[in-house]
C-alpha cells in the first residue's frame, strides 16, 4: 500500500523540557498522569518515561476503543502517521472508522485514507463528501485531492454547485481535487465556479485551470469561454498535476534546533493517477496553499 510522505510527529525539545518541569512539580507521584500515554516508574532513574511514546498496540486498543471515541480518534491519527500506517489491515480499520458513530473519529479516519488509501475506498470517500459533517465533507474533498478515479468526477462536481454545497470550503477543497481531471466537462465547472460568491473558491478553480490548461485569464469568465470554445485541444499546454500539502517555516525554537525539521510533507502525484509522459515539457505548477 503506498505510503504518501508521512512525516512522524514530534515533540519540540523546548516543549519537553518544560512538560518535564511541570510533571516533576508533582514530587514524583507514580499515578499514570496522561502524558503522551505515558506512566512514571518510580524505580526508573528518569522522567522521560513520562514521554514515552505510545506502543503500536496500545495506538491499535486506542483506535478500536468502544467507550472512548477521542481514544479512537487519537489512535487512528497516531496510526496513520506511522511508517506502517498503511500496511492492509490499518487501511481496513480506518475504512471501518469512517462510518463511527462520532463525527471526529470519522474525520480522523477519512484523513488517514487520504494518507494511504487507494481507488478501492473512492465509493466511501464520496459518499463521505456528499452525506458527511462540514468537516467530514471537507476532508473527503481533501482525500479525492490525492487519490484518483474517474468515478470521483461526478460527485466533487456536484458538491462544487454552491446549490447543493453551502459549506464554501468544501467547495473549495473540490475545486482543487478536479484539478486532476482533464475533460471538457470539468474545465466547464471550473469557470462556472469562478462566479462562486467566495474568493477562496474562485482562487482554487483559477489554479486548476491553469494546472489543466496552461492558460489563465484571472477570474474573466467571458473570456475563458471564448478560449474554450475556439480551442481545438484545452490540455495542450497542461501541467501534471500535484496535490496540495501542509507546509510551514521553522519557529524560532525550532531554528535552534538544527535536528528538528517541521514536519512538511512534499507534493505528489495522486494515487491511481496516469503516469506523466515524458514527452511532458512543462513542469507541475507550484501551489503554496497550506493542508
Amino acid at each position: 500500500m503506498p505510503v504518501r510522505n508521512v512525516q512522524p510527529v514530534r515533540t519540540p525539545l523546548l516543549a519537553t523540557l518544560w512538560l518535564g518541569a511541570v510533571a516533576l512539580s508533582f514530587g514524583g507521584c507514580s499515578d499514570d498522569l496522561g502524558l503522551a500515554g505515558g506512566k512514571f516508574d518510580s524505580s526508573t532513574n528518569s522522567i522521560m518515561t513520562l514521554f514515552a511514546p505510545p506502543t503500536p498496540v496500545e495506538a491499535v486498543q486506542w483506535a478500536t476503543d468502544p467507550y472512548d471515541a477521542g481514544k479512537r480518534q487519537y489512535g487512528i491519527l497516531l496510526l496513520a502517521g506511522a511508517p506502517w500506517g498503511g500496511e492492509a489491515p490499518y487501511v481496513k480499520m480506518y475504512a471501518i472508522a469512517a462510518h463511527d458513530e462520532d463525527s471526529a473519529v470519522r474525520t480522523a479516519a477519512i484523513r488517514a485514507l487520504s494518507l494511504h488509501g487507494s481507488a478501492e475506498n473512492i465509493p466511501l470517500l464520496t459518499e463521505a463528501l456528499t452525506t458527511g459533517d462540514k468537516l467530514t465533507r471537507r476532508e473527503a474533498a481533501r482525500a479525492l485531492q490525492r487519490i484518483h478515479s474517474d468515478d470521483a468526477i461526478g460527485p466533487l462536481l456536484a458538491s462544487l454547485d454552491p446549490s447543493r454545497e453551502d459549506e464554501y470550503e468544501v467547495r473549495r477543497e473540490c475545486a482543487v481535487a478536479l484539478g486532476q481531471y482533464p475533460t471538457r466537462r470539468v474545465t466547464l465547472s471550473l469557470i462556472s465556479a469562478l462566479s462562486d460568491r467566495r474568493l477562496g473558491v474562485n482562487e482554487a478553480a483559477r489554479r486548476s485551470l491553469r494546472t489543466l490548461t496552461g492558460q489563465d485569464f484571472a477570474y474573466e469568465i467571458d473570456d475563458w469561454v471564448a478560449w474554450a470554445e475556439e480551442s481545438d485541444d484545452l490540455f495542450a499546454a497542461g501541467t501534471p498535476y500535484e496535490y496540495p500539502v501542509f507546509s510551514r517555516d521553522q519557529t524560532w525554537y525550532e531554528a535552534l534546533m538544527f535536528w528538528y525539521q517541521p514536519p512538511n510533507e512534499i507534493p505528489g502525484r495522486p494515487v491511481g493517477a496516469p503516469p506523466v509522459q515524458l514527452s511532458d515539457r512543462n513542469t507541475p505548477e507550484t501551489n503554496d496553499d497550506t493542508n
